[in-house]
């Protein structure tokens, strides 16, 4: 079972993160953000792929759900920490991390 304390280290932990306030959540981000943590720390929202998404909701579905609109639609999709084991978070926070690269400009 993980928790909101679990995120918050394992974002930190990941290269070049940083922690902001977005609205009433805490965001981690990159280049750009990845995830958001609830501010009852239950939750957190993820930024996937809509592939990713789809594996992600079928394979766990009791862990993870697409947000219901047009942000689910990109691949936001939110995840209940007590249903992720420590070693899930991680997987889910790489993978969300990974689309959070600076891109590479083409000279």
């Amino acid at each position: 079972m993980a928790s909101g304390d679990d995120l918050r280290r394992l974002a930190l932990g990941l290269a070049g993160t940083e922690e902001y306030p977005h609205f009433d959540r805490a965001a981690f981000k990159v280049a750009r953000t990845y995830v958001t943590l609830a501010p009852d720390a239950l939750t957190a929202n993820f930024k996937f792929t809509p592939d990713e998404q789809e594996l992600k909701c079928t394979v766990a579905s009791d862990a993870f759900a697409a947000i219901p609109n047009g942000w689910g639609r990109q691949g936001w999709t939110t995840g209940t920490l007590a249903n992720l084991t420590e070693p899930e978070l991680d997987a889910a926070l790489r993978m969300a991390w990974a689309h959070a690269q600076p891109t590479k400009r083409k000279r």
